[in-house]
């Protein structure tokens, strides 16, 4: 099962790392338009906005690399960066949209729960 909790939160890390180069260096591209749904004009607008938010979540994902790194002795960062990413997306899912309680709230949710059966 460790290998399970692994591999989850590595994909956690991977997937908020992708969510980075969206939202700072792709997010006025058709590539990111296209990912949010945005026009235009509406991501020029907010595309420092976006940028933070893509720092953030570069956050998230260094610290799921560091309590990886860390083995045996990062599981409480594991747990806590996991949390972190499980309240972001739930709030996402309540402000934005229901597909990211799916995509960003869900693996970290399963990563968790491996963790404590593999504990």
């Amino acid at each position: 099962m460790i290998h399970v909790a692994q591999t989850l939160t590595a994909l956690v890390a991977v997937l908020h790392l992708w969510f980075l180069v969206l939202e700072m260096f792709l997010w006025t591209t058709p590539k990111g338009r296209r990912t949010f749904g945005l026009t235009p004009e509406f991501a020029q607008q907010t595309r420092t906005l976006a940028a933070n938010q893509g720092l953030y979540n570069g956050f998230l994902a260094a610290g799921l690399v560091w309590g990886l790194w860390l083995g045996e002795g990062g599981f409480a960062i594991r747990l806590f960066f996991l949390g972190c990413v499980v309240v972001a997306g739930v709030f996402g899912a309540m402000t934005v949209g229901r597909k990211i309680l799916f995509i960003q709230a869900l693996p970290a949710a399963l990563a968790i729960g491996a963790w404590l059966v593999a504990r």
